[in-house]
């Protein structure tokens, strides 16, 4: 686990400098879609993009991909100020040491020039020196993108020119620029809830002016969630009767928000009664 310090941060700051050896944390299980489930029986070649503190899921990818999938390959490209600066890099290091045809590593600077590694920016010659020259003769199976929104969208609209569909390009953002939406709520301004999550039902009434979690967290009820800033995709849950609508969403496609996909930290009820499935997505 790499928890970086960010300015006035609530628990990375502590993380940083109040939690030390033995201390003991309550915390919630996995959530949200940005995995990669290894199968021995596959033949894959992985790509991920990431930078700075991107590396930190991606890492256990890498790790699985190598000790779980003997015939798979996964390429690294990996931003990062200085060498001093990036996370995991003696590891990963000497992960390429112990996996030499199977790991390969494309590092990044903006401010050092490096023997055996680029100066710069993930940005479009990257993609492009990845997918057109250095494995050009490579079949990827997935994209794996995590770090900055910018880099994410710009390293999303190359593959996309490139001919990569989007069902193999999977992010995951640590912040979003999306701008909330403005919320009308009419009606009478209540709207009557059920929820279900782990097999449980329960019914109440309320505010539509404020987000299906909230208000599910106001009945104790344990729904899954995290960033709640509408990045994270842990909260995602299905609406099959009812209407909401979100503030923001980085996430959801057009395709699973026809399906009735919101993210409940983001989505405000708009009709009478709603009903809400974290079970079922």
């Amino acid at each position: 686990m790499t928890v970086k310090e960010i300015s006035g941060g609530t628990f990375s700051v502590i993380a940083n400098h109040k939690l030390k050896e033995g201390d003991i944390l309550d915390v919630h299980t996995p959530e949200g879609n940005f995995i990669l489930i290894p199968n021995q029986q596959v033949t894959n070649t992985y790509a991920a993009f990431v930078a700075g503190s991107g590396i930190t899921p991606v890492m256990s990818m890498i790790k699985a991909v190598l000790e779980q999938e003997p015939n798979s390959r996964f390429v690294l490209v990996y931003g990062n100020k200085t060498p001093e600066e990036t996370i995991f890099r003696k590891e990963l290091l000497e992960l390429q040491v112990t996996y030499p045809d199977r790991l390969f590593i494309e590092f990044i600077y903006s401010r050092s020039q490096e023997d055996n590694a680029h100066f710069g920016r993930i940005e479009k010659s990257t993609v492009n020196y990845i997918l057109k020259n250095k494995f050009k003769d490579s079949t990827f199976s997935g994209f794996y993108l995590c770090g900055p929104e910018e880099m994410i969208n710009t390293v999303t609209s190359i593959l996309l020119e490139n001919g990569i569909t989007k069902d193999n390009i999977h992010f995951e953002l640590f912040t979003s620029s999306a701008q909330p939406t403005e919320i009308d709520t009419d009606l009478e301004g209540k709207s009557n809830i059920k929820i279900l999550v782990d097999d449980e039902e329960f019914n109440f009434t309320m505010d539509q002016k404020k987000t299906i979690l909230d208000a599910a967290l106001d009945q104790d009820i344990d729904a899954p969630y995290s960033c709640q800033g509408g990045v994270c995709s842990s909260c995602i849950c299905k609406i099959t009767e009812g209407n909401a609508v979100m503030e923001k969403n980085s996430i959801l496609t057009d395709v699973e928000i026809a399906e009735g996909l919101v993210l409940a930290c983001q989505a405000h009820p708009t009709s009478a009664s709603i009903t809400v499935d974290f079970d079922d997505v």
